[in-house]
């Protein structure tokens, strides 16, 4: 079995038993109207993401559907805001939620960050939150992310980082706790250059934050050719 199906099976533990993702306790929750939604992210980057009416947006790894939603009422009846993700139960729940809520905005696919089911140059902002620290492919991710913004459009996550190279990965369960899969920022804006990003930022860790050790980030990048 290989990470991915290892992180598959890990989140839909976690969403049966309404657990955090690193288990044991509950998963904090988000209210949107009149529902809770469960919240694994490490940061709000629809917050950072200039989102406007008429947009389109997509959520990389999008769970239970908490930053989709954020998202919807932002682009409007004539925009739209996507989730994707792997994990079955998590797509039920993020359309339980979606039809309780009566977003008519809001769709959700299940596919890989890897390979996404998008069409090509149909997004306005690629988002994602703690979740591309869990994939084993990081660079096929940004260059999908690429792919499928329009030019001009704009990639912004919240994501685990570390201070220094990352080392092999401990165990499955590091892994899956968005531990031993976090990248440092200088190889994170190495993968995203790569993918053919420009304008791209990284927030830095807060003071005292030492080697080897992890922290979230709002990092940003810009589709050129808008």
């Amino acid at each position: 079995m290989d990470i991915r199906e290892q992180v598959r099976e890990h989140y839909a533990a976690r969403i049966s038993n309404k657990e955090s993702c690193c288990g044991g306790e509950a998963a904090n929750t988000d209210k949107v109207g009149t529902v809770e939604v469960p919240d694994y992210g490490c940061g709000q980057p629809v917050q950072f993401a200039g989102i406007s009416q008429g947009m389109t947006v997509l959520d990389l790894g999008s769970g239970a559907g908490l930053d989709v939603f954020r998202a919807a009422g932002l682009v409007g009846p004539e925009g739209k805001a996507i989730g994707v993700d792997m994990t079955p139960e998590m797509l039920e729940r993020a359309a339980a939620a979606g039809e309780a809520l009566g977003l008519a905005n809001v769709e959700f696919r299940r596919g890989y960050i890897e390979s996404l089911p998008v069409e090509s140059g149909s997004v306005d902002r690629v988002i994602s939150n703690c979740v591309i620290n869990l994939s084993p492919e990081k660079e096929k991710v940004f260059a999908e992310a690429f792919r499928v913004l329009k030019p001009g459009g704009e990639l912004v996550v919240a994501d685990i980082l570390r201070v220094g190279a990352r080392k092999k990965a401990e165990s499955v369960d590091g892994w899956c706790a968005c531990v031993d899969g976090a990248e440092s920022a200088e190889e994170y804006q190495r993968l995203i250059r790569n993918a053919g990003f420009t304008e791209v930022n990284v927030e830095p860790p807060n003071p005292g934050v030492g080697e080897g050790q992890t922290y979230s980030a709002i990092i940003r990048a810009v589709k050129a050719g808008g």
